[in-house]
């Protein structure tokens, strides 16, 4: 047996808010039930992987830093349209044959949107 991917888990301070920026980016539902403690974008979905976010009273020190990897064909739009949801765009990167873009979600979370050829 194989391990795979479940999800990708964010600690965040309201759960409902960071899942609805997110599920505005990946134009994917929020599940139902979504509230300020426990929210999720895919769960029990065939089709890729799911996002939870879990409110916690404060980010554990030391624990991994995750981020997103996002790529988009007109990537330039979607940095657009994220910026326009609320993310901070942080800085832009070419580098080993890759042009991408960081930018920070409505708490300050990192993530990637990268020129797909």
């Amino acid at each position: 047996m194989s391990i795979s991917l479940a999800a990708v888990t964010f600690d965040c301070r309201d759960a409902a808010t960071l899942a609805n920026f997110y599920a505005q980016l990946l134009e994917r539902p929020v599940d139902p039930d979504a509230n300020e403690y426990f929210a999720s974008i895919g769960r029990g979905e065939d089709s890729g992987t799911a996002l939870m976010f879990i409110r916690v009273p404060d980010k554990t020190p030391g624990k991994n830093v995750v981020h997103l990897d996002l790529s988009a064909p007109d990537w330039r739009a979607q940095i657009e349209r994220a910026v326009s949801l609320g993310a901070e765009h942080i800085g832009d990167f070419d580098e080993f044959g890759v042009q991408w873009v960081t930018l920070a979600d409505p708490e300050g979370n990192l993530f990637d949107i990268a020129h797909q050829h």
